[in-house]
């Protein structure tokens, strides 16, 4: 014997296993998320759009109210990127400045819309008795109302006073977010109804019942997260037509000033002068499309990745 071990030819070397990981759901609709292209390659844009209107001020010191009479309608250029107004006041600068305040407006509405919807459908959904087709009915007369004309009789009538209150620049900012995110809240309200009516039967919510959770702990813990994903997909929605909505308003001349450029002012300016300088509504009409365009391709991503029906 040389004290080697011996060993059995029909000896089997097992390699120790390693431990599966737990399934997550948020991991796998990331997973689906990636193999969405669009919708990565949107979130790429937008979160580049981001980043330029967070740090481009502090890039391009340019005051966005400097006015510049010799530089009048000036087209791109190096000294002016996206060229100038009538006034000579730099595009790029104004463009950087009224991206935040598109993009604030558009992110506040969708949060106020959320909110509002989410609250009064899942009352309505988990709501055995009048309360529920009570709510149903008053978002159907929200339904029924025309949107334009509504923000611009609830901006005519509170505009003075929500000024006084937020001071100029404020009080169009809050009135302008409660406004939209005020009339967009119907969608969702009923899309939320709808998720809970189906959940509240199933068996987990049952045995939750059943072991005496209230209905608070019902909706939060059990069917609430449940029901996120179509509200997500509905709140990237809502983000966008928040932006449109703004922007609207601008145009029309009933939301900031013109010393407050957003997008959506920058088009109102612009309206007059689209034969000698197009250049001045073509950026900001190819921010807003752009911006509108990434948040929907985002959505239709989020909604394949959120639904587990779904095989990517």
């Amino acid at each position: 014997m040389d004290g080697s071990t011996l060993v059995s030819p029909s000896a089997e070397v097992i390699a120790p296993q390693r431990p599966a990981r737990p399934f997550s759901p948020w991991l796998e609709a990331w997973r689906r998320f990636r193999r969405h292209r669009l919708a990565l390659a949107s979130t790429v844009v937008l979160l580049l759009m981001i980043l330029a209107i967070a740090l481009g001020p502090f890039v391009w010191k340019v005051a966005i109210n400097d006015i510049d009479f010799a530089a009048r309608m000036q087209t791109p250029s190096w000294s002016h990127p996206l060229g100038t107004d009538d006034l000579g006041q730099d595009l790029l600068a104004r463009m950087l400045y009224g991206g935040r305040i598109s993009l604030a407006v558009g992110l506040s509405a969708m949060f106020v819309a959320m909110t509002l919807g989410t609250v009064i459908g899942a009352t309505a959904g988990m709501s055995r008795g009048w309360v529920g087709p009570a709510l149903i009915w008053l978002t159907d007369l929200f339904l029924s109302l025309p949107a334009l004309p509504l923000l611009q009789l609830v901006i005519y009538l509170f505009r003075d006073s929500l000024k006084a209150a937020f001071g100029l620049e404020g009080g169009v900012f809050v009135m302008i977010v409660v406004v939209i995110g005020g009339l967009r809240w119907m969608p969702v309200a009923r899309l939320v109804r709808a998720q809970f009516l189906s959940l509240r039967e199933k068996e987990f919510v049952e045995a939750a019942r059943a072991l005496g959770a209230s209905k608070l702990r019902q909706v939060v813990r059990h069917i609430l997260p449940n029901a996120l994903g179509p509200v997500l997909v509905a709140a990237t929605i809502d983000v966008a037509a928040a932006i449109i909505a703004e922007s609207t308003l601008s145009f029309l001349g009933l939301g900031f000033p013109p010393d407050i450029p957003t997008w959506g002012r920058i088009l109102y300016d612009a309206k007059d002068y689209l034969d000698i300088a197009p250049h001045w509504a073509l950026f900001p009409g190819a921010a807003i499309f752009l911006t509108v365009l990434t948040i929907n391709f985002i959505g239709d991503g989020l909604r394949d990745a959120l639904d587990p029906r779904k095989v990517m």
